[in-house]
């Protein structure tokens, strides 16, 4: 499903006074935004791990810089398939941008469920709360807001994959918003379900246990992705010409510009908040 693109200039817009499309000018604009939100966050947990108060917990005997590193490698190569999805969509591959996007939502979707593990063995085990010490009250803040980032684009992603399988005439396919609706239910549950696989797999490793353990563990939580996948590959199947096309390629170029940032941002994190407690 690929063709020419040579008619569409996907990166400038004659029409606009400043030749950037608006919506992609308007993404810059609330990045920019973001990027001095985060820059406070980042800076007041820095200043307060450079002027610790005397009863502050020790932060290198609380993170598991393991588990984080591979959250970290997570989200890099979910920007890798964001990246290869906007390339897709500007050659007009449509299955192509589908599959990147299907594999960017379940990268974020580990990448929460290793942040919600990290969250409750944190509070449970390590007992660092959001209240008891400085360290919760910046860590929690900035990664929470991080996550809560990531969250809004994986329904952000989730929301424009279903929006691909739009029919061109949606007045004749009546079933059309319903089956969306369901698709989008699916693709919430496999991410949910992902997520509580992660949070229950780690739970399984860290207890010392192994795969078959988890397995008969969490062998509802299974069955439940199993039906979700296969209610969301069943939804996907093709029903005709759709009004999605290399035309909408500013539409999920704006979004990975959202998901490189929220990326950018948390190699920063990862830097100043976990790594610099082990120089």
């Amino acid at each position: 499903m690929s063709s020419s693109s040579a008619t569409i200039d996907h990166h400038h817009d004659h029409t606009t006074t400043t030749g950037i499309p608006n919506k992609k000018l308007l993404m810059w604009a609330f990045l920019a935004s973001d990027c001095m939100f985060f820059g406070c966050l980042i800076s007041t947990h820095l200043i307060y791990r450079l002027h610790p108060p005397p009863d502050a917990p020790v932060a290198r005997d609380i993170f598991s810089i393991e588990l984080t590193s591979f959250s970290t490698f997570i989200l890099l190569m979910s920007s890798l398939m964001m990246a290869l999805a906007v390339n897709a969509i500007q050659k007009n591959n449509l299955k192509s941008m589908r599959w990147s996007l299907l594999t960017t939502i379940f990268f974020g979707a580990i990448f929460l469920g290793c942040q919600v593990y990290e969250f409750q063995h944190f509070v449970h085990a390590k007992g660092l709360t959001i209240t008891n010490s400085i360290l919760g009250t910046t860590f929690y803040t900035l990664t929470g807001t991080h996550g809560t980032h990531v969250a809004i684009g994986v329904l952000w992603l989730i929301l424009m994959y279903v929006r691909s399988f739009q029919p061109v005439n949606t007045a004749a396919d009546r079933g059309w918003f319903w089956r969306g609706v369901l698709h989008i239910i699916a693709i919430t549950g496999v991410v949910m379900f992902s997520m509580f696989a992660v949070i229950g797999l780690t739970h399984t490793l860290q207890a010392g246990e192994g795969l078959l353990a988890f397995v008969s563990h969490d062998f509802g939580l299974l069955i439940g992705l199993a039906v979700s996948t296969a209610l969301s590959l069943f939804l996907a199947r093709p029903r005709g010409p759709v009004a999605f096309n290399e035309a909408n390629a500013i539409d999920v170029e704006s979004m990975g510009l959202y998901w490189h940032f929220v990326d950018i941002v948390w190699i920063v994190i990862f830097t100043a908040v976990y790594l610099l407690e082990y120089i």
